[in-house]
């Protein structure tokens, strides 16, 4: 249990990704504080945990809104006393459509969470690890490596989100801040079913033959990565972009 003690911030914790790093988290002795606008979520999050022997923190928080994101932060600090990981998993994939045909409004929601979210999370989360050193975990995607066609919000915030995960870490390495951001490939999760990815046959096949590995990946997978380059086994890399894409991009 190599984070015995330590303390884990997980957004986007209410099911997917988010909730599979959480219980990594936990597994590795942490307290892990989960976050996400899904309360039902949360608590069967906190359930899977607490069953495990594990301590945790419900906070219902939208990571788009700056006052809901302090109250996060200090509800933690109030809580446990210190913050020494954070996860930045809280994202949406936004509605389908070619560049000129996206509204206005489809655009600010999906770069309003999936990207000012994230900034508004380290924000907060930075002065708070400072205090003792830590690790910033932001979840980005593949399609922050290469572009997608029908979804330009979602590509371009994810873009940003691998730009200001390289800056944040310039600027806060040499304080004890190691800052980095993994990119998932297409995994199973809430978000593919919703996309009608993983409950169409076709569509499923096609999204796999995407990847050379020749499947889809599982949430459990990715915590696993984010989990490891959180902690010290990783304590060299800074500023990466750690792709766990079964071969996506290597094409």
């Amino acid at each position: 249990m190599t984070m015995k003690n330590k303390v884990a911030l997980v957004t986007g914790a209410g099911a997917g990704i988010g909730r599979a790093t959480a219980l990594a988290f936990a597994r590795e002795g942490a307290r892990v504080v989960i976050s996400d606008v899904n309360e039902e979520g949360l608590k069967e999050t906190a359930k899977l945990i607490e069953e495990k022997g594990g301590k945790t923190l419900i906070s219902v928080t939208d990571v788009s809104k700056s006052k809901e994101v302090k109250e996060m932060i200090d509800k933690t600090l109030k809580k446990f006393g210190r913050l020494d990981y954070a996860c930045n998993n809280a994202g949406i994939e936004g509605k389908l459509a070619v560049t000129a045909e996206y509204t206005e409004e489809d655009w600010d929601r999906v770069l309003n969470i999936n990207l000012r979210g994230q900034w508004l999370c380290m924000k907060y989360e930075i002065p708070a690890i400072l205090k003792q050193g830590g690790a910033i975990v932001n979840v980005s995607s593949i399609l922050g490596k290469v572009g997608f066609a029908e979804a330009p919000a979602y590509t371009a915030a994810k873009h940003g989100l691998n730009g200001l995960t390289k800056a944040a870490a310039l600027e806060y390495s040499a304080q004890g801040i190691r800052i980095n951001s993994v990119c998932p490939g297409f995994i199973e999760t809430p978000m593919l079913d919703r996309a009608g990815i993983t409950s169409d046959k076709e569509a499923k096949e096609n999204t796999i033959s995407l990847h050379p590995i020749g499947r889809l990946g599982q949430a459990d997978e990715v915590a696993e990565a984010i989990v490891w380059i959180a902690s010290e086994k990783a304590s060299f890399i800074c500023g990466h972009t750690l792709l766990v894409d079964g071969g996506y991009i290597a094409k």
